[in-house]
């Protein structure tokens, strides 16, 4: 659980990212382990925060949602260029899925196409031409037609329960500040790091 006071500084960040212009103030890179100790890495779009973690959603049958399931511990990271000299959010902790009620919760809130995409997706399979795809986008609006598109069972939410958090915020001269808080049981404890 984030406490009160690392949950706050998060979310004036994010507020102040959002008022700044940035086009995706929610990207975060999402860092994961395969099974073999591959580590891969990508972008991923924040859909929450609260006092248990960090939410996203995506296709469990992904080679992140394969790379999750193998190796649930994940690392998270925020960059706001536009903010102050620069501001990063570094996140380390074990993911885990969401519970069926608040995935079909963010699945309704999603557009239809975004729905149906969800349906036609193999995500991270091999895709034999683009028209392959578009057929399964028509299949699946033909399947959906005149009613709603109910959530997918091979796709939902995870939350990362952080256990280690970093505050980055950038200087001149490289002179930045790091603020490190580390959770030990259900106690957090921060520290200043050399930049």
């Amino acid at each position: 659980m984030l406490n009160s006071e690392i949950l706050d500084t998060f979310l004036r960040l994010l507020d102040e990212a959002k008022a700044s212009g940035d086009r995706e103030p929610t990207a975060m890179n999402l860092a994961t382990v395969d099974s073999s100790g591959r580590v891969a890495s990508r972008i991923v779009l924040l859909k929450g925060v609260d006092e248990r973690g960090f939410r996203f959603h995506t296709n469990y049958q992904s080679d992140k949602g394969s790379q999750l399931e193998a190796h649930p511990q994940v690392a998270l990271c925020f960059h706001w260029k536009q903010l102050r000299d620069g501001v990063q959010v570094r996140v380390e902790g074990a993911s885990r899925k969401l519970q069926d009620e608040e995935s079909d919760a963010y699945f309704a809130s999603r557009p239809r196409q975004s729905q149906i995409g969800a349906w036609a997706s193999l995500q991270s399979q091999t895709l034999p031409d683009r028209d392959a795809f578009e057929q399964r986008v028509a299949r699946y609006e033909h399947e959906f037609d005149g009613r709603d598109v109910t959530r997918p069972p091979h796709w939902g939410g995870y939350v990362v329960e952080p256990d280690m958090l970093e505050f980055w915020y950038g200087a001149e001269f490289r002179l930045h500040e790091r603020v490190r808080w580390s959770r030990h049981g259900q106690t957090w404890t921060s520290r200043l790091l050399y930049p």
